[in-house]
């Protein structure tokens, strides 16, 4: 597919790369695909995706990579998140996702948003892999679990799992990336291309 001008394919920059496009799957917090992913690729605007090829570089002389859960988010996946949050009947994922939130709390909370950042096409879920293994390192929690335990700020974890934590905060950070407090997978470039844009083609 040809991309929309200002916007690559990650892995045709960085091909070495891991990723995992849970919304592609059912592996995820709504337990279904998401609308808008026809293929698992991540695709990112080429200056985000410019700056992560820097903190890839960065882990790999450490034996670590990064993994990609998400990147750019089609706003009718959005739409979809959307939907879901508002049909308080479906808690299919409840146990494994948000245990401690109600689902009628997750807007308010900061969980789910009518508009994403993703959607701009600049912000990327990612988390950092042992290349040798190619396990990711254990940041504590699970990515996209909806509670205190994704903060930054959470202090109830190991030592070992801050220092991971830490780890990619200062990495992502250090090559332009800001990080949002409430989810320790979630970086947005700083002086994003497309600020006020929001973008709805397919991933595919």
């Amino acid at each position: 597919m040809d991309l929309p001008e200002g916007f690559c394919y990650v892995q045709d920059e960085i091909p070495g790369i891991h990723r995992e496009l849970r919304y592609w799957t059912s592996e995820n917090f709504i337990g279904r695909p998401i609308d808008g992913y026809e293929r698992p690729v991540p695709i990112l605007t080429c200056a985000a995706t410019y700056a992560l090829s820097d903190v890839e570089s960065e882990l790999n002389k450490q034996g670590l990579g990064l993994l990609i859960y998400d990147g750019y988010r089609p706003q009718r996946a959005v739409d979809h998140f959307v939907r879901w949050a508002r049909d308080t009947r479906d808690t299919l994922q409840k146990n494994a996702y948000y245990p401690a939130v109600p689902k009628s709390k997750l807007f308010e909370q900061g969980y789910i948003s009518s508009r994403s950042g993703h959607t701009r096409g600049s912000t990327v879920d990612l988390t950092i892999i042992e290349l040798d293994t190619e396990e990711p390192l254990d940041m504590g929690g699970p990515y996209d679990f909806f509670g205190e335990l994704s903060h930054h700020s959470y202090p109830h974890i190991t030592d070992a799992q801050k220092a991971n934590r830490t780890l990619l905060k200062s990495t992502m950070s250090k090559h332009g990336f800001r990080p949002y407090s409430k989810e320790w997978w979630h970086y947005t470039l700083r002086g994003e291309p497309f600020a006020d844009q929001y973008f709805d083609f397919v991933v595919e």
